[in-house]
């Protein structure tokens, strides 16, 4: 049983592990606690990788970065890539606003909130995170300061030599094992996870869950069927439904089974190429999407932040959600290419309204337990989007 429950992919390994956790707080809630160290370790395992990642990832991302100069259709791609990311962050806080969302939390006793104040107190609370010491930042989880010192690193790198590029690109993989690794435990942490929440809260967290959800998967939907179609329009200047369909039918419902941006990639070119696309165009910015084009990741991001920041009493200004819908498309960008790698880059987010690390991790750790639908959500309207601006930019210049 055992051997059959390792060859399980992650998603019905989670599903299971939710199943037995509910199941233990409803017929042995005496033991529930006694599990709680299986969360305990799993957050602490996140917390630990997850600044080392950002750093990393980001740093050698824009080290490695290079653009075709003789691709004259690949500014307008990037550009569509850039504005779609931060619309979708900007209906993620509409829909977080007129759906807000609370979750059950381990709040220490002593927790002291500090909501952000006014604009000149958010704009140097930002600015001095972001000329933290590096290591400071590192060891203390300030992910507004890592993201910041990353891309500087990284500008820098651009300069450098084939062989640091490589090393680069070496370590980036390498601390993306370790993360492969760590979201492995992901099922065992999350029976822990939910057995204890469960067992304390009762049903009211399933209902706390499934509106998440709901919030996550209908303005993924909004950005799929309306944002997208709209820009496309406004691109091609013709009816963008049948292009919009079309890539949802043949890229998006296969990247919904596969969870992966990077391995859709194939179908993308392929679908590029029936769809007319010029194949220099397709093979710089179709791979290139699937790194940097991330609107379910932004999605993700900016629905899970609120979601804290709606939990904790922080209110959030106009101001505020400008900026956050800038960090929520900026870290998207850095997404990982692991399944749930979105969720890491949550804690950037957070940093904006000073929440602390661990209980940004606790947000990481909700988002696994529902991450069986949004991740594959997410994953689904990244890679149909890649090639449907695409297609769109391509059509649109000719």
């Amino acid at each position: 049983m055992f051997s059959a429950f390792t060859r399980l992919s992650l998603v019905t390994k989670i599903i299971i592990a939710i199943i037995l956790g509910v199941l233990v707080a409803v017929l042995f809630p005496n033991v529930a606690p006694y599990l709680s160290l299986l969360g305990d370790l799993f957050i602490k395992a996140l917390k630990s990788v997850a600044p080392i990642l950002v750093f990393v990832l980001v740093l050698s991302s824009i080290a490695n970065f290079k653009i075709g100069g003789s691709n004259a259709k690949l500014k307008p791609i990037i550009l569509m890539y850039a504005i779609g990311m931060f619309l979708a962050a900007l209906s993620s806080v509409a829909a977080s606003i007129i759906f807000p969302s609370t979750l059950f939390l381990d709040l220490p006793a002593n927790t002291e909130l500090s909501p952000p104040g006014s604009l000149t107190e958010i704009l140097k609370n930002l600015l001095l995170s972001f000329v933290a010491n590096p290591v400071t930042a590192i060891s203390e989880a300030n992910f507004i300061g890592i993201l910041g010192w990353a891309v500087a690193l990284g500008a820098s790198f651009r300069h450098a030599s084939d062989q640091t590029k490589i090393f680069l690109a070496d370590a980036a993989e390498a601390v993306n094992k370790v993360i492969r690794i760590v979201i492995s435990f992901a099922p065992i942490g999350i029976f822990g996870l939910v057995a204890v929440t469960f067992a304390n809260a009762g049903l009211s967290t399933l209902i706390s869950y499934t509106h998440l959800l709901a919030v996550l998967l209908g303005t993924m939907l909004f950005v799929a069927l309306v944002i997208n179609p709209v820009m496309v329009a406004i691109v091609t200047r013709s009816n963008p439904y049948p292009l919009v369909f079309t890539c949802l039918r043949e890229s998006g419902i296969t990247a919904f089974f596969t969870r992966s941006s990077a391995a859709n990639i194939p179908i993308n070119l392929d679908l590029a190429k029936r769809l007319g696309v010029t194949e220099s165009t397709a093979s710089v910015a179709i791979p290139l999407g699937a790194t940097i084009n991330m609107a379910g990741a932004s999605v993700t991001i900016t629905v899970l932040t609120l979601a804290a920041a709606h939990t904790l009493g922080i209110s959030v200004d106009f101001t505020t959600m400008l900026i956050l819908s800038v960090v929520a498309a900026v870290s998207a960008c850095g997404a990982s290419g692991v399944a749930g790698g979105s969720l890491l880059l949550i804690p950037v987010a957070c940093g904006l309204f000073g929440i602390s690390s661990d209980i940004a991790m606790q947000i990481v750790a909700i988002g696994m337990v529902i991450s069986v639908l949004q991740d594959s959500t997410e994953t689904a309207l990244n890679s149909s989007t890649d090639v449907l601006f695409t297609a769109a930019a391509d059509r649109g210049i000719r």
